[in-house]
């Protein structure tokens, strides 16, 4: 295939799939062996320094906050960001961890552009800004599901996006009309938040899935918060609901309200007067430190999170949920 145009954007991470095939092979066990801790031990053991992390999320839809909020707590730097965020991502890049960013949509929904984002790549203080489609970015994580260095897609075509990404464009040697091939993304960690788990890593969600499935299939490492923790046997009652088998998974979080100030379908809405205090709070660099400082700083683990939010708050995002018919 011919290239005919490439994006500026310079990769973070190589497509590499035969690297990630033989991680797979010999990293990954298939033994059903019990990986329930807390979010300090999985964040400790698995998060590192320069790692190339991502969340799997819909907009505010189980955000893995729990997780989030644990990987500031512990100071980990200058990591290697993929995907696309509105709470979960803006901590990180308020609390300064951030080095690199391959950037979809990061922003506030009905309150805007992130403050965070714009003072950060502003500022300078991040090392690569790549650009991606919503589309793209979840497209180059099927590209890694699917054992393929790339993926062809029409997405992006014609825009300022592909010119600031890292894709590149083909004539397509059947028909010969221009096409973009999109890299497959690995990530070093995945987090990702789900309704139930079993104590092995057997995953499964209410509502939409996002790009879970691709996600969970395109990381090394995968650490799983989840709002219960059930038997085994339930999980075999219901294997349709299973999106995440047990083998592609590292470490299983007990996390009611893991997405929290974010929703979970049929179980709690999202606190609205929570995110919109973060949006007041993170409009200076100072009011962001002081925030950080009083939800995740000061309180040692999610427990202390909760009891901060307070029973009455909790309730009220319980009575606002969806309701199935």
């Amino acid at each position: 295939m011919r290239v005919v145009e490439s994006g500026i954007g310079e990769l973070i991470q190589a497509p590499d799939m035969n690297a990630f095939r033989e991680w797979n092979r010999t990293q990954k066990s298939r033994k059903l062996i019990d990986k329930r801790m807390t979010e300090a031990e999985a964040v400790s053991r698995f998060v590192y320094d320069g790692c190339y992390i991502g969340t799997e999320l819909y907009g505010t839809v189980r955000c893995p906050m729990s997780l989030v909020r644990e990987v500031v707590r512990q100071g980990v730097r200058d990591l290697r960001v993929a995907g696309q965020g509105v709470t979960e991502l803006d901590l990180w890049l308020a609390a300064g961890i951030v080095n690199a960013l391959d950037l979809t949509y990061i922003g506030l929904e009905v309150y805007g552009v992130s403050n965070a984002l714009r003072r950060e790549v502003e500022s300078g203080r991040l090392s690569r800004v790549v650009e991606w489609s919503n589309a793209g970015i979840s497209w180059r994580f099927k590209a890694t599901a699917l054992g393929a260095p790339f993926i062809p897609v029409r997405s992006m075509l014609g825009t300022d996006t592909l010119k600031y990404s890292a894709a590149k464009v083909v004539e397509c040697p059947f028909t010969g009309e221009k096409l973009a091939l999109l890299p497959a993304l690995i990530l070093d960690v995945g987090l990702m938040h789900v309704h139930r788990a079993d104590r092995y890593g057997n995953c499964q969600v209410e509502g939409i899935t996002g790009f879970g499935v691709e996600f969970a299939r395109a990381c090394k490492r995968l650490i799983i918060s989840a709002e219960e923790i059930i038997d085994t046997d339930e999980i075999r009652r219901y294997p349709d609901r299973t999106i995440v088998p047990y083998y592609l998974v590292d470490a299983v979080v007990h996390a009611p309200f893991g997405s929290h100030p974010g929703e979970m379908a049929y179980r709690y809405c999202r606190d609205e007067p929570e995110i919109k205090a973060w949006v007041e709070a993170s409009a200076t660099e100072e009011g962001a430190s002081a925030y950080l400082q009083e939800w995740i700083h000061d309180l040692p683990d999610h427990q202390a999170y909760l009891a901060k939010v307070g029973e009455e708050r909790l309730e009220r995002v319980v009575d606002g949920r969806e309701r199935r018919e």
